[in-house]
Parts: C-alpha cells; structure tokens; sequence
C-alpha cells in the first residue's frame, strides 16, 4: 500500500486530519509571532520612495504602495498619516494615506517636480517645481492648492521651520535660498551661499539656527539663520544627496550619489568626523526619531543601509521591494 504523506493528501483522510489541522495551526502561530516581533532598528513607521519601481514601501510593514509614477521626493505628515509624494515623471504630487497607500488628491505642481514638505501642524504642503521656478503651497486639510509662489530659478527642496510661520527653498540655479512668509504667501527674502554654488537639499539644527544644506556637487554649507551668513563650507563625498540633523548628538549626516559613504559632520567643529561606506550611490539619508539608528538608500543596491548612530558603524542593509530607493521619510513609533 502506496503512503500519502503531502498535506494535501492528510485533508482527505481523517486518520491524519488531527495531525494536519495541529501542523497548520503551529505554523500559523508560529509565522504570526514573526510578523510581530518589531524590528528594533526601525522604531517608527520609515517610508522610502523606490523611483524606478513607482512605488513608497514602509520598511517598517514591509506594505508596498504602488501606482505612483516615479515617486521621488516625500514627506511624512507630523500626525504619521498621511505622505506626500512628488513624481520624477509626471508635473504632479499626490497626497496619499501612510497606514494603507489610497490616493487621498492629486495636486499638479509644475514641469520638474522635485520636494516636498508638510507643515509641522499638518494642515500645509509645500511642491517644488523646478521647471517653473515656483512652489505650490497645498492646504492638505481641504485637499486643494492654495497659490502658486514664484521663488527663482531651479528651486530644489523646501523647509519649513518649527512653528511652520516661515519655509526655506534651495535655490539651484542661482546659489541662493528663498525664504517663504506662509502668512504672506510671498517670497520676503532670499540670501546668497558663498561656496556653495547649487545649493540642494537641506536640514535644520534642533534649536533652529542653522541651517545646514547639501549642495549638488560634493559640499555641505552651514548658515546662521539669525544673520545668514555662511559659517563654514564643509567638503564631502561625489556628487549631490539628502542631510540630515541626528535628534539628540546633533551630528549632520548626507549621502553621496556618485560616491559609496555617508559623511558625519560635528556640528560644533564643522568638520567631517566619520566616513562610512554603505555602498554605491546613497542618496536619500534620514535619521530615526529616537536619534538611535541613520538609513541611507543605495540606489546601486536597491538596499536601505542602517547605521547605529552610536557607533557609527552600518549594523544592516535591508533589501527594499522594488527598484532605486531614493527619498526617506521617518515617523515615531
């Protein structure tokens, strides 16, 4: 007599129904602790733009949400619900939901989106394009654009400051940063960057007087915001990539797009303190709300490098679900 041993098979034989639904159950148990058991290197919800896949995946949840045509740069809502991400591909930026990925608005921002920026209370949005010279403010509440504000040539990204009264732009094509009055909707200022001729990304320092920016080729500027001068010019790795402030040590960290490392700068002596190579092409650099790990995308890889921003040393490289991660966005727990 021919033994049946596949599970298939126990389901027609009631002598092995016992041991089959005893087998499932276990498996189920088993596989559900798995899903549970948090990942300590990532203690909030962290999103990550995958460009050529046209899809943000919550690392965190391993959840996937696609249909957003080269998603590019993103913002995470200060509440945790709500992204908003721009297209590489398309004028537009879509609001969407950050617990299940359902578009919520599609806003058209202009030729060449690039960044965006979501008010500390949540309630205003910020979309860069560069083609137009211009930023689109969102009320994200209503769902609607409010106006359009020319700033200059080739703004890049966009900061809003704590109380959400002012937002910073990166001005690329003329080595400058707007300054936005969000009640005035007006540009009311810009001030110029000496030695750093395209200024990119940019982050601001915990107590708000410096603002640290990234410029496109291999440079890092860090700006007194109280008399917006330059204090310092600070070389790093190739090529362009985000910045970030670290909560608690304050250290400043970029990537390196045409480089393998993400730089760390002592905010105090303004100098580079650590080199640390996570692999081809880092771009998108965040830290982790609780100042406890840096993630960096490397797009050659398609892996979000972890680093412990204690030791400074990469603990992790976690594969992402799709193709060039290119832009983080990080909650709290």
């Amino acid at each position: 007599m021919r033994h049946v041993t596949s599970a298939a098979a126990a389901t027609r034989s009631p002598r092995h129904r016992p041991l089959f639904i005893t087998v499932v159950l276990l498996a189920l148990v088993v596989g559900s602790s798995q899903a549970a058991t948090p990942n300590p290197q990532l203690p909030g919800a962290t999103y990550i733009a995958l460009q050529a896949s046209s899809a943000v995946e919550n690392l965190q949840t391993g959840q996937v949400f696609d249909a957003l045509p080269g998603a590019h740069y993103l913002a995470l809502g200060p509440h945790g619900n709500h992204l908003l991400v721009s297209s590489a591909t398309l004028p537009k930026a879509w609001l969407i939901d950050a617990h299940d990925g359902k578009r919520l608005a599609t806003f058209s921002v202009g030729a060449t989106p690039q960044g965006v920026a979501i008010s500390p209370d949540g309630r205003t949005g910020l979309a860069i394009g560069a083609g137009a010279g211009a930023v689109t403010l969102l009320d994200l509440v209503a769902r609607k654009p409010l106006t359009t504000i020319a700033v200059g040539n080739n703004p890049h990204n966009a900061l809003f400051n704590a109380d959400g009264k002012l937002a910073y732009v990166t001005l690329q094509g003329e080595g400058k940063v707007a300054v936005i009055d969000l009640r005035k909707k007006t540009v009311t200022a810009t001030f110029p960057v000496p030695g750093l001729d395209h200024p990119h990304n940019l982050a601001l320092s915990a107590d708000g007087k410096t603002l640290w920016i990234r410029g496109f080729v291999g440079k890092v500027a860090a700006v007194d915001l109280a008399t917006r001068k330059v204090l310092a010019v600070i070389p790093v790795g190739l090529g362009h990539a985000g910045i970030d402030v670290v909560p608690g040590s304050g250290l400043v960290v970029t990537g390196a797009v045409a480089d393998h490392f993400v730089d760390v700068i002592n905010p105090k002596t303004y100098k580079v303190i650590r080199r640390i190579n996570v692999g081809q092409g880092p771009h998108g650099v965040r830290a982790s709300r609780d100042g406890h790990w840096i993630y960096a995308g490397v797009t050659a890889t398609d892996r979000v490098a972890v680093i412990d921003a204690r030791t400074l040393q990469v603990v992790a490289q976690l594969p992402t679900r799709g193709k060039l991660p290119f832009w983080l966005a990080v909650g709290r727990r």
